[in-house]
């Protein structure tokens, strides 16, 4: 068989069509969401995924106050950043975190799982989380998928 009948599929910028996608938190497992949220991000979900490539789709996450984390991490996991003043080292708890801002649970812990690179900050704009059930891309018309 010729060798030059396979080629490998490459999306280019016109090959790549986005959609939105609308996931509701409530009841979730704060790990197990945001690993399926960073896959429909990347664009593995997807039949014409390329690595270096935007396929993935804009991503609406609603009522990220209700997410849920197992065992006793909401109040031994520690979330560390420092001032950058001398001794300026501050934690924080997932507990103080969903009281004061709870949408940084889900987009921290989908931060790290994608690239850390140019590709990834560019992917997590199309991360958007919404603390209640309410958003202002309604004009969007996402598909709600449960994961």
């Amino acid at each position: 068989m010729d060798t030059n009948s396979f080629k490998t599929f490459s999306a280019k910028p016109e090959d790549i069509n986005k959609k939105w996608v609308l996931v509701d938190a409530e009841g979730q497992t704060l790990g197990r969401l945001s690993s399926k949220i960073a896959s429909i991000l990347r664009g593995k979900t997807k039949p014409e995924f390329t690595p270096h490539m935007d396929t993935g789709d804009n991503v609406l996450v609603i009522n990220a106050e209700k997410v849920k984390l197992s065992g006793k991490k909401l109040t031994d996991k520690t979330y560390f950043r420092h001032t950058e003043y001398p001794g300026g080292e501050r934690f924080t708890t997932p507990e103080e975190m969903l009281e004061k801002n709870p949408t940084f649970l889900i987009s921290n812990a989908v931060k790290g799982m994608l690239p850390k690179n140019k590709l990834g900050r560019k992917l997590l704009k199309n991360l958007r989380v919404y603390a209640g059930p309410v958003h202002p891309h309604t004009a969007q018309k996402a598909e709600k998928i449960t994961l």
